[in-house]
């Protein structure tokens, strides 16, 4: 129901603004934008879902090997316990453990390409044991919240564009990025737990929660004794050696119980297929709808506003030229990218405001595409409250940013 309701709300809104420009600005082109932005943005759709086609096909392969190879009994030894306690009605040692961990795994980084595939095995693992197979179940929703938070160890693609871009050191938003992320994983889980009434003082789950804390705190050591080439340079291998190493452990493993790894492969792959082709739909919707409402004005109407806001509180508003990609962000992850890029084109990579943007790019994941094609990809109708929770995970994400960047650039 939250997707419709945004849905509609997208498409009114951006109908009313245009209809102001045009009858009271004389902005005859703003219809025509609007017109066009619908047959771009369901282009890039189509376009995303045929490009994810190939890697669903890939990566559900290659978890199918690790399933037959026995690879969720063994995640399931090391984080059952913690996973008994945020996804209670899933039970002991459920397919869907091994694919949750993987693509929390792959998000924290970076690897996005495999992150997605895994997400949607996760979800059609747990839709098996779904009473009501059109509502979200508090398990579909405890991994989709998380996963929109976007916990990220090494934000590669950002560090890069920087350096693209011109930054003297691409890496100096490395630190930010972290904590924002996490501050926003904290404020989903914390947000679901209420809704879910799970009780995140439990010790298991505080001695699971401090091990992460003590790892982040760590990589942000590490990190921060290497200079920027050093950090680009063993985050690219880190990640892709770890990645690979997954893969070949998956084949090793299912040798080792005598299974047909080709056959394993084509099994899961047909599926990955079947699932890019049902997303489709659910994706060309909810972009289009953000399409419209971009190209009508409203997004710059609302920065516009915010900006004016702040000033008359009295509040220090040098953010806000940033505030186009944190509220493209839950929207649309290559907007937020573009707006991001364009922040650092127009102010500098190493400027206050191009230093926000790539914070907030980093802080979160893009809430309404998670949404659309998780649920999409296995029938979800009713999502009850996943948006609610994604996007106070946002919302603390981006404030984070904000303030952080001020903590360390400003």
């Amino acid at each position: 129901m939250a997707l419709n309701y945004l849905f509609i709300f997208f498409f009114i809104i951006a109908f009313l603004i245009a209809l102001v420009k045009l009858v009271f600005l004389g902005d005859t082109q703003v219809f025509t934008d609007m017109v066009q932005a619908t047959f771009d943005m369901a282009k890039t759709g189509f376009e995303i879902s045929l490009g994810l086609t190939g890697v669903l096909t890939l990566w559900m392969g290659i978890m199918k090997i690790g399933e037959k190879g026995g690879i969720v009994h063994v995640f399931s030894k090391v984080i059952g316990p913690f996973f008994n306690k945020l996804f209670p009605e899933l039970g002991k040692e459920h397919p869907a453990h091994g694919s949750i961990l993987m693509n929390i795994a792959a998000n924290m980084l970076n690897l996005d390409n495999a992150a997605t595939p895994m997400g949607l095995q996760a979800m059609k693992e747990m839709q098996a044991t779904n009473p009501n197979k059109k509502t979200a179940s508090n398990a579909q929703i405890m991994f989709l919240v998380l996963n929109t938070s976007g916990l990220t160890l090494l934000p590669i693609s950002i560090m890069v564009y920087r350096a693209q871009l011109g930054a003297v050191n691409p890496s100096d938003i490395f630190i930010p990025i972290l904590l924002a992320t996490y501050f926003s994983t904290i404020a989903g889980l914390i947000s679901v737990a209420i809704y879910q009434k799970i009780n995140l003082l439990d010790k298991t789950i505080l001695a699971y929660l401090g091990g992460l804390t003590a790892i982040i705190v760590g990589v942000i050591w590490y990190f921060s004794t290497l200079d920027k080439d050093a950090i680009t340079q063993v985050s690219n291998v880190a990640s892709n050696f770890i990645l690979f190493t997954v893969i070949v452990a998956f084949i090793l493993m299912a040798l080792f119980r005598k299974v047909n790894v080709y056959e394993a492969f084509i099994e899961g792959a047909k599926d990955g297929f079947k699932t890019a082709v049902k997303i489709i739909p659910y994706l060309v919707a909810i972009l289009v709808a953000i399409g419209v409402f971009r190209a009508s004005g409203a997004m710059d109407w609302l920065v516009a506003g915010v900006t004016w806001a702040f000033e008359q509180m009295g509040v220090n508003a040098d953010f806000t030229p940033a505030l186009p990609t944190a509220l493209m962000k839950p929207l649309s992850g290559s907007g937020a990218r573009g707006m991001m890029v364009d922040a650092m084109t127009n102010y500098g990579a190493d400027s206050f405001v191009g230093r926000v943007a790539s914070t907030v790019q980093g802080a979160t994941d893009t809430t309404f595409y998670i949404l659309a094609v998780y649920f999409g990809a296995v029938g979800i109708k009713n999502t009850r409250y996943a948006v609610v929770c994604g996007l106070i995970a946002d919302f603390v994400g981006i404030v984070a940013s904000i303030l952080l960047a001020y903590l360390f650039f400003y």
